[in-house]
């Protein structure tokens, strides 16, 4: 004989039916945040930014609930970046050389297209800025115009380029890059500043002019700001 007792019992929790659990969001829940903030917490890892002006109820769950969200996504390794002024979060993958860091964001590039473009809009709206402007908007044949000079001669026929740009901005306009006012008419969002900071911007103009001499590049150029913020490279969750 053995002292041991045999069980039956099922080892795994059992879960709790809703109505004998009226804190929990789901049977079996063992989450201590309130639902809303979970759906900020998700939408943070889910997407590249969230937007102040486009998600405003996620905006004010967020605001109310910061410490307690980036503490959430430091237990993952993830740091929380908001800024206020222009109304935007994101988040960035810790990475360090002196702690083990497990991988839970990859880069997800911008696509040759969308770079090029990008760097025309943050021109623009560099020089906007620089003017006293407070708004920077283009047209689409604008940015197809400049955009395509950039375009190594090899890099496919004059169609295919216009297509890889107009998908371009269709993705940047996704991300909350710009916003189509009307019909081929676009609003460049401050968040252009974040995603292409003005180093980042001279660095690309710089080797754009010694790869192809694009010397309209250097007469859109202006003097960059040296108080932008420097670039975040903004991850998303694979």
């Amino acid at each position: 004989m053995t002292d041991l007792e045999v069980t039956t019992e099922d080892p795994f929790i059992t879960p709790v039916a809703m109505e004998d659990d009226p804190d929990a969001t789901f049977p079996g829940d063992r989450g201590v945040l309130d639902p809303a903030v979970r759906r900020v917490l998700v939408r943070l890892l889910q997407r590249r930014f969230l937007l102040a002006d486009r998600n405003k109820e996620d905006w004010a769950v967020l605001m109310d609930n910061h410490q307690v969200v980036e503490s959430r996504l430091h237990d993952v390794f993830v740091r929380l970046i908001v800024d206020v002024e222009r109304g935007v979060a994101y988040k960035q993958q810790v990475r360090s050389d002196d702690l083990e860091v497990p991988i839970l964001l990859r880069d997800e590039p911008y696509s040759q297209a969308e770079t090029l473009v990008l760097v025309y809009l943050r021109t623009v709206y560099q020089r906007e800025s620089t003017a006293g402007e407070r708004s920077a908007r283009v047209d689409v044949e604008e940015v197809e115009q400049t955009v395509l000079t950039y375009f190594p001669d090899t890099d496919g026929d004059i169609a295919r380029r216009q297509r890889a740009v107009r998908a371009a901005l269709a993705r940047l306009r996704q991300d909350g890059i710009v916003e189509e006012e009307s019909e081929g008419r676009y609003l460049i969002s401050p968040l252009v500043e974040i995603v292409l900071s003005a180093d980042k911007l001279r660095e690309l103009t710089d080797w754009l002019r010694d790869q192809a001499g694009l010397e309209q590049i250097e007469a859109d150029q202006t003097e960059p700001d040296q108080t932008q913020p420097d670039d975040p490279q903004p991850e998303t969750a694979s």
